[in-house]
């Protein structure tokens, strides 16, 4: 079996290693980093329950699918996946819960939990954009149905799931503009 060299930043570490040639991203993280917060949902990139945030040349950050994409496409890339959410301790103990997470304890945003990390990076990547270019206060719900439609929560947890992104960016200064 042909294997591929890959070298890339993880949740903050460098991780390098030859794989197989056609693994995939989910597979990578899950089999080969022992990595399983991110989740196979349908396995076709529709329902984005695999979603983890890759940060670009330029420092912003961008949700992909990692059950359709291989590994390859992430060399030399930095990677965020649920995992690298939390602040961590020196011996890898969780500190502290991102704002998000902890919103999604609040407000019990998910029932079997399986579409949470999708929703959780890409609420990151939302998080990221609004500090580059806040939204006004009057879009803002479209603006958070635009940025997760595509995300299928099989338990129907949307309402939930919106209201904490909401209290989130909603706390959050510099996120939303005051319409005038």
């Amino acid at each position: 079996m042909a294997t591929i060299p890959v070298s890339m930043t993880v949740n903050g570490e460098p991780v390098a290693m030859d794989v197989p040639e056609y693994t995939s991203m989910l597979d990578f993280l899950q089999e080969y980093l022992n990595l399983t917060g991110t989740k196979l949902g349908c396995g076709i990139g529709v329902c984005h329950a695999c979603v983890v945030v890759l940060e670009r040349e330029d420092g912003s950050l961008e949700s992909v699918r990692t059950c359709i994409n291989g590994v390859g496409r992430f060399n030399g890339k930095k990677i965020l996946t649920v995992e690298g959410q939390a602040k961590r301790s020196a011996d890898g103990g969780i500190e502290a819960l991102s704002p998000i997470q902890r919103a999604f304890l609040r407000h019990f945003s998910f029932q079997c939990g399986w579409c949470t990390p999708g929703f959780v990076n890409a609420t990151t990547v939302l998080l990221d954009r609004l500090k580059r270019e806040p939204v006004p206060a009057d879009k803002l719900e479209d603006t958070i149905t635009e940025a997760l439609h595509h995300h299928i929560c099989r338990c129907t947890g949307y309402v939930r799931y919106f209201r904490a992104i909401k209290e989130v960016i909603e706390s959050t200064p510099g996120l939303v503009k005051q319409v005038e």
